[in-house]
């Protein structure tokens, strides 16, 4: 008696299926109930040994001489309550920040990225603007940057310049921003193949063309995680405008907490930026593994 394939259909007249259906073989069955047992198992070890560490966790800190105090001071129930309402009404600032401030690192990030890769004597200047203005932000401290420009450009007394502590604070994180994003686009620009290039200028497309059509399609496809990890660094920088006088979720956090001699408005509003970044993060996460399947599965990236 011959042993059939596993995985192959039984032909039509097949031995138990007249209609030629699939009926899956006594060993394939036995190891999926294996792999099934052995899922169900991982899945009960892993929330033991988390119940378990939360446990010992919890224990140490509520165990802690001072825990009473602390929790009196940061875990106050009835001082959340009324910080709440606070810290979204700021937390509505810092979500018009990250879309303004996003919308706008992103377009000049490219534009300093394709500036530190044209290619000819011509342009070294450019290059070399664009370079050192990467180098210069990317090594600043961003609340020093945030500093300067809230306090230093109203001293300018320039005719025409805002005083405004949002906007500007929002232009400092534009400035450093930007240099980070430059660098990523710049990443993704380098990493398409020169034979694309040669490919695209064979066919009578000009330098400029084959930017536009070749090479930036395939490098902004690539760097997108990046490029989402940096919105949500963003996104949690927006609240160092509260230096500045700019009240947001943080400085909301900081007049209820200096009012009542309470640090919970503080905690409140962190776990009001972790809740808006969580979601921000798994998406990342989701971009990268889809792109990640797609490369090893022989896609376009």
């Amino acid at each position: 008696m011959t042993v059939r394939d596993e995985a192959a259909p039984d032909l039509p007249g097949g031995p138990g299926v007249p209609d030629g259906g699939y009926r899956p073989s006594a060993r394939r069955l036995a190891r999926e109930r294996y792999r099934r047992a052995t899922t169900r198992r991982a899945f009960a070890v892993a929330a033991a040994s988390s119940l378990v560490t939360a446990a010992v966790l919890v224990a140490l800190v509520v165990e802690s001489p001072g825990w009473q105090r602390t929790r009196e001071t940061f875990f106050d129930a009835h001082h959340a309550r009324a910080a709440l309402p606070k810290v979204l009404d700021g937390l509505w600032l810092n979500l018009r920040l990250l879309a303004v401030c996003g919308a706008v690192v992103l377009v000049a990030g490219l534009l300093i990225a394709v500036l530190r890769t044209l290619r000819g004597p011509v342009y070294f200047p450019l290059r070399a603007l664009a370079t050192a203005y990467v180098d210069f932000f990317r090594g600043m401290p961003l609340i020093i940057c945030i500093l300067v420009c809230v306090f230093g450009v109203p001293a300018l007394r320039l005719t025409g310049v805002t005083n405004d502590p949002v906007l500007l604070g929002g232009f400092a994180l534009c400035l450093t921003y930007s240099a980070y994003v430059a660098e990523v686009f710049r990443a993704g620009i380098e990493s398409v193949h020169p034979s694309q290039r040669a490919a695209a200028r064979s066919l009578g497309l000009s330098s400029a063309q084959t930017m536009r059509y070749v090479v930036l399609p395939q490098a902004v496809r690539r760097v997108v995680p990046p490029l989402l990890n940096d919105l949500v660094s963003l996104q949690k920088d927006t609240g160092l405008v509260s230096i500045g006088g700019a009240v947001d979720a943080v400085y909301a956090a900081q007049i209820m907490a200096s009012r009542d001699f309470n640090y919970t408005p503080y905690i409140v509003a962190g776990l009001v930026f972790v809740a808006v970044t969580i979601p921000m993060t798994r998406f990342t996460d989701w971009v990268a593994a889809r792109m990640n399947g797609r490369q090893a599965q022989g896609g376009s990236t």
